[in-house]
């Protein structure tokens, strides 16, 4: 390869820069053609290699995907230099090399990502064409900067990563997910901001990303007041703002229906605290006419490096940025010898988890459309005696857990008397109220956690591969009662709020309220014999790993203490779930 080491990307603003790495094919190699780029742009410092940023998960790649060059969560040059493209690593601004004000997600951030990709679009080796592809944080921003629709954007590839600031990452139904907020601006940001003194590295915790050596920046350090002054903090912010209209959100909303690029969003299905709900919302919003969703599993760091799936990527990126189109992506989704709108993994069996042998034993199911056009939304109504039954309750019936710490509460349908697939949106439909308890603690809001679970032919769970390799049930949901208030473009099966301060409903003692939770999507076969299991609570439950939602100035004892009612009976309480037939 050519490489060049911070490369400064001048700001239109003219005094800013973001310093860059390029990667490219020895001219032997490519000759005198111009090459496509495939660019990322983010904070977790663009010359830190994979094999000290995350060595566990480095060692599981395979051997065309490491080098000295690796970095995390983001294409290895080496591979794809050799398939004639060009790849260019960004520090954001603030971060690693990059000079500045670090303000992660934020709409300044993606302002300079769209400068950033119209610099390499106009550079003397590149053909003009840029296409974007990374994991998670190389993913979400993808979103944000093709909404911008800077000149020489071509394709994007978001790769397991979040569309939705709020909704997807810091509060899921207005709770907010605060541990892995602290873990992600601890660990992962303010470690590489620029001007962090040099550092020889952390082995703690050596399964997890972060606390890696880093080189000094050729500038020199800052101080610690200096480093604070000069970024955000999530930690902070996420807890001082708590509705969409707040300026701190307001600021990094944008709009999907501006996305036109050609798009292949990569969703897991193990995903189900962070990822998962972008990517099939982002798909659905993004006005794209060559656009296609994909399911698979596996942890969130090593699928995207596996043979099967950079072949996808490859495929991808040489239609629309080549020329070369092997699938015929360019007929558009569901064209004759194309691509199907929709490609799912369909979880059948329980193989174990966090093992790439185990996920390749899943099968993969295609469909024209998501929802997939062959649904049946069937209700299944909650009973006191912890059931799920096809027919409603004749009488009324109550379940009652403490705010705040009780221990959730399960219910569960018959064996399935036949195999069944599960695959869409599952939707919550309950009757709540609030009581005092015994120490007179009355609840003045409710916090509703949701776990779907699956229960195999010989009554063991089955577990699957989440987000950092942990166990994890088929999917959850999350509410705050006070926030039910729904939007009018809400849908039966995806329910959607605007999260507005102005919408805040009041939640007393003595009063029904009904409400609609949002469960993400989820696939599962059932065989016969089989089970679901519905698990409701007041807190966070099995499967939320380090996603959890426990920040006392966010869940104080004195809102949320006391004792909280599901009232089951005709109407009050069901789950709906999306049956492929």
């Amino acid at each position: 390869m050519l490489i060049e080491i911070n490369c400064d990307i001048p700001l239109k603003n003219g005094v800013d820069v973001l310093r860059c790495n390029v990667y490219r094919p020895l001219p032997e190699a490519s000759g005198d053609a111009k090459l496509p780029a495939i660019m990322t742009a983010g904070p977790y410092g663009k010359d830190i290699p994979y094999s000290v940023f995350h060595a566990n998960s480095y060692a599981e790649l395979p051997e065309e995907q490491k080098s000295k060059w690796s970095a995390w969560e983001v294409p290895e040059p080496t591979f794809w230099t050799k398939l004639g493209y060009a790849v260019v690593r960004v520090d954001e601004q603030g971060s690693g090399q990059s000079p500045g004000f670090m303000d992660t997600m934020s709409d300044q951030t993606s302002s300079n990502f769209a400068e950033a990709i119209e610099w390499v679009s106009e550079q003397p080796w590149c053909s003009g064409r840029v296409g974007l592809l990374g994991i998670s944080y190389y993913a979400g921003s993808q979103w944000r900067v093709a909404a911008r629709r800077p000149k020489g954007l071509a394709c994007v590839i978001p790769w397991e990563g979040m569309h939705d600031y709020y909704r997807d990452r810091v509060r899921p139904g207005g709770i907010l997910s605060n541990g892995f907020i602290n873990f992600w601006q601890n660990r992962q940001i303010n470690t590489n901001q620029f001007g962090v003194p040099e550092r020889s590295g952390d082995k703690r915790d050596a399964n997890l990303p972060g606390m890696s050596p880093r080189p000094a920046n050729e500038e020199g350090t800052l101080s610690e007041e200096q480093l604070r002054e000069n970024r955000t903090d999530q930690t902070v912010d996420t807890l001082r703002n708590k509705f969409m209209d707040d300026p701190y959100f307001a600021s990094r909303e944008y709009r999907l229906s501006d996305i036109e690029v050609p798009m292949l969003s990569v969703a897991n299905w193990g995903g189900i605290c962070l990822h998962l709900r972008g990517n099939v919302l982002g798909y659905l919003g993004a006005a794209s006419p060559l656009k296609w969703l994909y399911f698979i599993t596996g942890r969130h760091d090593l699928p995207f490096y596996l043979p099967e799936w950079t072949a996808l990527q490859k495929s991808f990126f040489d239609a629309f940025l080549k020329d070369e189109d092997d699938r015929n992506w360019k007929g558009g989704p569901n064209a004759a010898n194309g691509v199907p709108a929709i490609t799912y993994c369909n979880r059948k069996g329980n193989p174990g988890f966090n093992k790439t042998s185990a996920e390749r034993t899943y099968g993969f199911k295609q469909a024209s459309v998501w929802p997939l056009p062959n649904t049946s939304y069937e209700t299944l109504h909650l009973s006191p005696k912890g059931l799920l039954e096809a027919q409603d309750q004749t009488v009324e019936g109550q379940v009652r857990w403490s705010g705040l710490t009780g221990e959730s509460v399960r219910f569960a349908t018959q064996p399935f008397a036949e195999e069944r697939e599960v695959t869409g949106h599952p939707v919550l439909h309950v009757t709540l109220s609030v009581a005092g308890d015994q120490e007179a603690n009355i609840p003045n809001d409710l916090d509703l956690f949701v776990t779907l679970r699956h229960i195999d032919p010989q009554g063991q769970e089955v577990m699957y591969t989440g987000t950092a390799g942990d166990p994890v049930p088929l999917t959850k949901g999350w509410l705050r009662l006070s926030m039910r208030k729904l939007a009018d473009d809400s849908l039966p099966y995806l329910p959607k709020r605007n999260y507005l301060s102005s919408e805040v409903q009041p939640v007393k003692a003595g009063e029904r309220y009904t409400a609609t939770v949002e469960l993400w999507p989820t696939n599962v076969t059932v065989e016969k014999g089989g089970k679901l299991v519905l698990e409701v609570g007041p807190k966070d439950q099995q499967g939320c790993g380090i996603f959890v939602h426990n920040h006392p100035e966010d869940r104080p004892k004195d809102v949320f203490a006391g004792v909280n009612v599901l009232h089951t009976g005709p109407g009050l309480s069901d789950l709906v779930l999306p049956f492929v037939n």
